[in-house]
Order: structure tokens, then C-alpha cells, then sequence
């Protein structure tokens, strides 16, 4: 019987674990990609006539009065 051994490296063990890594790394992304929910177009306000969205709100008002120098 032949018994030999092929030498180990610490270089081929972390190949090794980056090649694991990656693997690892991948599937989880792909199922996570896979049963993240899609936004839905039915939650949103509808578009107001004539594009009219800008509005004088009081958080807009703050940010204005930050920016005065």
C-alpha cells in the first residue's frame, strides 16, 4: 500500500475558505433575492392633475430656515 500524502499549504487551506465563502455568500443572496417582496404600486397616493406634488410643508419650511446664511 501506498500511503502518501500530497503536502498541505496555508495557501491552498484559505483558497479553500474563500472559495467556500464565496459559495456560501452567493446562495444566501440569491434566496434572499428570491423572497424579498416586490413594492406594490397599489399602496401608493395617486399622482396629483397636472404634477402639481410640491407642497409647502412644515418640514420643508425648517429645511428652508437651515439654509439661510
Amino acid at each position: 500500500m501506498n500511503n502518501e500524502q500530497l503536502p498541505t499549504s496555508r495557501r491552498g487551506f484559505f483558497w479553500g475558505a474563500a472559495a467556500a465563502s464565496a459559495a456560501v455568500a452567493t446562495v444566501a443572496g440569491v434566496k434572499a433575492l428570491d423572497t424579498a417582496p416586490l413594492p406594490s404600486t397599489e399602496s401608493l397616493p395617486p399622482a396629483p392633475p397636472n404634477g402639481g406634488g410640491y407642497s409647502l410643508s412644515e418640514h420643508v419650511k425648517r429645511y428652508y430656515q437651515t439654509t439661510r446664511v
